[in-house]
């Protein structure tokens, strides 16, 4: 089945819960040890690659001390790793009493942006002069809530009125409320962990295009009546027809790609960054990235992004029960989602849509809920099988097999294939 999963000699003591109508679990074992060492590595690439990214815009840009951004960054990343660990030790079936008060509270900042009306580079997004971004939390609150959601109504998933309806509901709320900031990036993200999630959990294909049919139709009116993604589309159109014709912003993201070429013109020597390059330490480090490492420099990012997934997926399919599976593949989805979205954007296949690549670029709001993410991972890894889970949950689970690799045959779910 793979690699296995380290434990400590010295297990931490173990635990038992039991929830109302649910067997006693086990719970106190270690965490993923693998997972623990790619975070490692994603942290300290992260904070290099700010550090080279931010020196000069915080001189020259936010005319603050060179390190303004990098002493921020590290701030946040204690508050999130703090986070992290005291979320890995909740056992995460919790999380059916706290989600849907999460959820609350989250459309409760989402709304509280619009009545503040904080207006930052032409959009209102956040809060407390541009620190907290609620639609970053709202990504994540809804991984648990839809998670929490289906392994409840398991049984009841490919009724309309229980399964693509109230889903549809949550989303149209949630995304409403983002999409009027306007924020699209992280509407399409929350539409997008949505779908994921049904299709996860067991919705039928039907339901599963009946929703992308929707998500289509509301997202060409989102783009009809805003003027910011229209203007992303025009220009995106533009720039695939003759790249010359780009947008400014990428424009220079081209110009530090090729800079870079297979090597790299070194760390710290990117030139475009004290060029006028936008939002370097943020939206744009994949880019300093490029020019600074190159092609082998992405390739490096790749695996490490590429290492996160699979042990998240490894994680979700050693999980005891749906609820952890969903949680583990859907916080995974997520921070790929992230990532992906980020470096298509950079090398011009997808519209600008401002997304933070994850654990590497400057913003506080991000980095938190990454952290928030990855603490419950490894949450439903202390308490993984030592083998694939109970085998009678995954009936009403997700067609994708993630034992596929074993050439094992899917489980059929109810009513599907």
């Amino acid at each position: 089945m793979g690699t296995r999963i380290f434990r400590s000699a010295a297990l931490a003591p173990t635990q038992t819960t039991g929830l109302p109508g649910q067997s006693v679990r086990k719970v106190g074992g270690s965490i993923d040890i693998p997972l623990m060492l790619v975070m490692a590595l994603l942290m300290v690439f992260g904070l290099v690659m700010l550090f080279s990214a931010s020196y000069d815009y915080s001189q020259k840009i936010l005319l603050e001390d060179p390190t303004y951004l990098f002493n921020r960054q590290l701030l946040w990343m204690a508050g999130g790793i703090a986070m992290a660990f005291l979320v890995s030790r909740i056992d995460y079936h919790r999380w059916r009493y706290l989600a849907v008060l999460a959820m609350g509270f989250t459309i409760g900042l989402l709304t509280l942006v619009l009545l503040v009306n904080e207006l930052r580079l032409g959009s209102v997004r956040a809060l407390l002069d541009g620190s907290i971004r609620p639609s970053e939390l709202a990504k994540v609150v809804m991984v648990i809530y839809l998670a929490v959601w289906m392994d409840s109504k398991r049984e009841q998933i490919l009724d309309l009125q229980w399964g693509l309806i109230p889903l549809m509901f949550i989303l149209g709320i949630v995304g409403g409320l983002i999409v009027v900031q306007p924020d699209l990036s992280a509407t399409a993200t929350v539409i997008m962990l949505g779908g994921m999630m049904f299709f996860l959990g067991g919705g039928h294909r039907k339901q599963i295009i009946y929703l992308l049919l929707g998500t289509v139709l509301v997202g060409c009116l989102v783009v009809l009546v805003s003027n910011t993604g229209q203007k992303r589309i025009n220009e995106y159109l533009a720039g695939l027809n003759d790249p010359t014709q780009s947008s400014y912003h990428m424009l220079r993201s081209y110009e530090a790609i090729v800079k870079g070429e297979w090597i790299g013109v070194g760390l710290g020597q990117a030139s475009t960054k004290l060029t006028g390059l936008p939002l370097a330490p943020t939206d744009s480090i994949f880019a300093v990235m490029v020019e600074e490492l190159g092609v082998l420099g992405v390739i490096g990012t790749l695996s490490l992004y590429g290492m996160l997934v699979w042990r998240g997926l490894r994680i979700a399919n050693r999980a005891p029960d749906m609820l952890g599976s969903l949680l583990a593949s859907g916080v995974t989805f997520w921070i790929a989602t992230d990532a992906i979205i980020n470096m298509l954007v950079m090398v011009g296949l997808m519209p600008i849509a401002g997304n933070a690549l994850p654990f590497i670029s400057s913003g506080g709001s991000n980095l938190v809920t990454s952290f928030l993410a990855i603490g419950i991972l490894m949450g439903v890894s202390r308490q993984m099988e030592p083998e694939a889970g109970t085998e009678e949950w995954r009936n009403f689970g997700s067609s994708i097999d993630l034992r596929g690799r074993n050439r094992r045959r899917s489980i059929s779910r109810l009513g599907g294939s």
